[in-house]
C-alpha cells in the first residue's frame, strides 16, 4: 500500500511540474496591446526568444527583457530599469492580464497573441507621404498647457517611423502605418506607453496623444523643414547673484557628496539631474556610462542627481542600484530626493537655476568651479541625425574644457 501511494505522488508531481511547464512563453513574434479605453488598444511588439527572455521592439530600438518569472499561472515580466512589469495569464499562446506601475498606482488591461503585425492591416493606400519636419504644438487650445515640438518622421509604403522632439527630450522610437489619411503610431518600453492617431493631409496632421489610460491631449502639426527647437543650452540658467552649483547629496552608503569633495577639486564635472524613471534619462545615463569607460580622463568627472518618485529611500536606492547596475554606471549617482518627482521641489533643491524645466539637465562645471553651460533635455537614438550632432558637440565642448588651464 505504502509503495502504490509513493507511486500516485510521484506521478501527480510530474503532472503538476508537467502543466506548469506548459503555461511558459512560447518562442515567437507576438502583438501585444495595452487598453487605453473602451475603443482604443496601444499596440507594440515583442519576441519571445526563451522562456525568459523576450526582446521589445519599436522601429530600431530593440529592448532586451531578461527578468521573466513563473508564479502558478502566471508570468511576470519585469522591464529592466524601470518600475513597471507585465503579469499575466498564458493559455495557448495567448496571454491575458495588466501592466502595473504600482508607486504611481496606474494599472492597464494587456493581451499578447503571436502576431508579426504591429496594427491591423489595412487596403487604404496611403494617400500622403509625411517624410519629413513637422512644427507642432500639444494642447494648442490651453495658454497653461501648450507646448511646441517637432515632428520628425520617415514614411515608406504605409509604415511611419520617426518621433516628437520637445525642448525636454524625444518622445522614443515611434512605429505605426498611415492608412489612407489615418495615422497611428505607438511605443512602449516599460515606463512609457504612448499612442498617437491623427488624421493627415498633405500639410497638416490633427491629432490626439495618449499616454497610457491616464492622459490625452490633442495636437496639431504643420509641415515645415525650417523649423527648429529654442536652442537646448539657453533655456536653465543661473540666477543672478549665483556664479557656482552647491549640493550635498547622499550615495548609497549613506556618505553626503559635494562639489566641494576632493575628488572633483580641479575638475571637469558635469552634473546631470534625472530620475531612474526617466526613459530620456536612460538614454543619456547610457551615453554618459559608456563616454565616461571609454574616454577615461584624471580630469574629468560625473555626478548625477537622482529626483525620485517612490516614496521611500530604500526604494529609491533600490531604484538607483539597478539603474547602475544594468547599464554599467561607473560614477556616483546621489539621491537628491525621493516621494516626489515634482520639477518645483527639484528647483527648490538647486536654488541657483532660475528652473528645473526637465528631466534630465546637465550641467557643464570647468576646473575652476564656474558653470558653462546648461543644458536642457536630451535628444536620445531616436532622432537620428540630432543624436549624432549632440554626441559631436559634446566631445567637442568636453575636450575644450580639457584643455583649458588652470
Amino acid at each position: 500500500m505504502k509503495h502504490i501511494i509513493i507511486i500516485i505522488l510521484t506521478v501527480l508531481v510530474f503532472s503538476c511540474k508537467e502543466k506548469i511547464n506548459k503555461n511558459t512563453l512560447k518562442n515567437g513574434i507576438y502583438r501585444a496591446e495595452l487598453k487605453v479605453n473602451d475603443t482604443l488598444n496601444l499596440p507594440f511588439n515583442f519576441e519571445v526568444v526563451s522562456e525568459h527572455k523576450i526582446k521589445i521592439r519599436n522601429a530600431e530600438e530593440v529592448i532586451e527583457v531578461n527578468d521573466i518569472t513563473y508564479k502558478g499561472d502566471s508570468v511576470y515580466i519585469q522591464t529592466p530599469v524601470f518600475e513597471g512589469f507585465i503579469v499575466a495569464k498564458i493559455k495557448d499562446s495567448v496571454l491575458i492580464g495588466s501592466f502595473k506601475k504600482p508607486e504611481l498606482n496606474r494599472i492597464m488591461a494587456f493581451k499578447a497573441e503571436k502576431n508579426d503585425s504591429r496594427f491591423d492591416a489595412s487596403d487604404d493606400f496611403p494617400k500622403y507621404d509625411i517624410s519629413g519636419n513637422w512644427e507642432t504644438i500639444f494642447s494648442p487650445n490651453s495658454k497653461e498647457n501648450a507646448y511646441i515640438a517637432k515632428g520628425v518622421f520617415k514614411q515608406y509604403d504605409n509604415k511611419v517611423t520617426g518621433t516628437f522632439r520637445t525642448t525636454t527630450g524625444d518622445y522614443r522610437f515611434l512605429e505605426g502605418v498611415l492608412n489612407g489619411n489615418k495615422l497611428k503610431l505607438s511605443t512602449f518600453d516599460g515606463a512609457h506607453a504612448f499612442l498617437f492617431t491623427a488624421e493627415v493631409n498633405d500639410s497638416v496632421i490633427n491629432g490626439m496623444f495618449y499616454s497610457g489610460n491616464h492622459w490625452k491631449e490633442p495636437f496639431v502639426a504643420k509641415r515645415n523643414e525650417n523649423f527648429e527647437l529654442p536652442d537646448a543650452d539657453s533655456l536653465t540658467y543661473l540666477k543672478e547673484g549665483y556664479d557656482k552649483v552647491q549640493f550635498s547629496f547622499p550615495d548609497e552608503n549613506g556618505n553626503m557628496v559635494s562639489l566641494n569633495d576632493k575628488q572633483f577639486k580641479n575638475k571637469v564635472v558635469l552634473v546631470q539631474i534625472m530620475g531612474t524613471w526617466c526613459p530620456n534619462c536612460l538614454d543619456e545615463s547610457q551615453f554618459y556610462a559608456n563616454y565616461y569607460k571609454t574616454n577615461s580622463n584624471e580630469d574629468l568627472e560625473i555626478i548625477a542627481l537622482a529626483f525620485e518618485y517612490v516614496n521611500t529611500k530604500a526604494k529609491a536606492f533600490n531604484n538607483i542600484k539597478r539603474l547602475k547596475e544594468n547599464i554599467g554606471i561607473n560614477y556616483p549617482v546621489l539621491l537628491a530626493q525621493y516621494g516626489s518627482s515634482s520639477k518645483v521641489k527639484a528647483q527648490e533643491k538647486l536654488p541657483m537655476l532660475n528652473h528645473v524645466l526637465s528631466y534630465p539637465t546637465t550641467i557643464y562645471i570647468d576646473k575652476k568651479g564656474k558653470v558653462r553651460k546648461i543644458h536642457t533635455g536630451f535628444n536620445g537614438p531616436a532622432t537620428g541625425e540630432k543624436y549624432i550632432e549632440f554626441k559631436l558637440n559634446f566631445d567637442n565642448f568636453i575636450n575644450k574644457l580639457l584643455e583649458e588651464q588652470l
